[in-house]
């Protein structure tokens, strides 16, 4: 049984030692938290379950102290895969919810598994989740002074469960400041994709994970051979091509942990019930 999380791409700064300490030791805590969680659950259980804590930590862009978009609302996105199943379900610009990971746990049992913007928030009203603001006052700070996400970002999990089975959950707040309507990767296949040789959860660029492909193509070329190393290695090289920003964490059905950036700025935890890694 294996965790690895993240919080996100640009997510500490390098002038603010402070921040970057609090959120290291937050996603120390939550990777314990959520192993012990995965030692009596399935992994697909376990990523909601770890991400929706990341969703409740305000140092994080997701859930609560998300980004707000130029038109001065909070609009949230987050997915689930099941790499078992090959099951991926999601909620893109969904609003004034606590946990948007936990909707897109629901609408796994759903023919129609991936809903966007009003329709997403009716859904989740629908099926019992209550209004919630997750506007902090920094984030208005921010807005207010036009400022865009280069403190914080996406937020992601990969679990390798008791049964051999990997799953994957991410969820964003976006980039901030951005055009109303914008859809990030994070709810795509592009930035979480699970089967059953690998799981990437990805953060950064939305706009550069998408166009390339990053996670749905790591996962592919594990699945057709490849180490973690040098898939990962390949298709962060590719990015290149597009002068493209992004990092991502993953596993194997081997247990092989791996994560990369493009910049030595992702933090970073990982737990297998022994060895606990993280970005320092």
């Amino acid at each position: 049984m294996k965790l690895i999380i993240h919080g996100g791409f640009f997510s500490e700064s390098l002038t603010d030692p402070e921040t970057k300490f609090q959120k290291q030791n937050a996603l120390i805590k939550i990777v314990q938290k959520g192993y012990d969680y995965l030692t009596t659950h399935t992994a697909t259980e376990t990523v909601v379950y770890t991400v929706s804590l990341l969703e409740d930590d305000p140092l994080f862009n997701a859930g609560l102290g998300s980004q707000i978009q130029s038109d001065g609302k909070i609009r949230l996105s987050a997915a689930l895969m099941d790499g078992k199943t090959l099951k991926m379900s999601g909620v893109i610009n969904i609003e004034n919810v606590e946990h948007p990971i936990l909707v897109a746990e629901k609408l796994m049992t759903y023919d129609d598994r991936i809903l966007a913007a009003n329709e997403a928030t009716e859904f989740a009203r629908k099926i019992g989740f209550d209004y919630f603001d997750p506007e902090i006052e920094q984030r208005k700070k921010e807005y207010e002074e036009k400022l865009n996400s280069a403190k914080t970002s996406t937020v992601g999990c990969v679990c390798l469960d008791a049964e051999n089975n990997i799953a994957v959950a991410t969820s964003t707040g976006g980039k901030g400041f951005e055009l109303p309507g914008r859809v990030s990767d994070s709810a795509t296949v592009a930035g979480n994709y699970a089967n059953q040789y690998c799981g990437i959860s990805m953060t950064g660029v939305g706009e550069d994970i998408v166009s390339g492909a990053m996670a749905a193509k790591i996962v592919t070329r594990v699945t057709d051979g490849m180490s973690m190393e040098d898939a990962f290695a390949k298709s962060f090289d590719e990015l290149k091509h597009v002068n493209g920003f992004a990092g991502a964490i993953g596993i194997d059905r081997n247990g092989i942990i791996f994560h990369q950036d493009s910049f030595p700025t992702m933090v970073f935890a990982s737990f297998d019930g022994i060895e606990l890694n993280y970005f320092v």
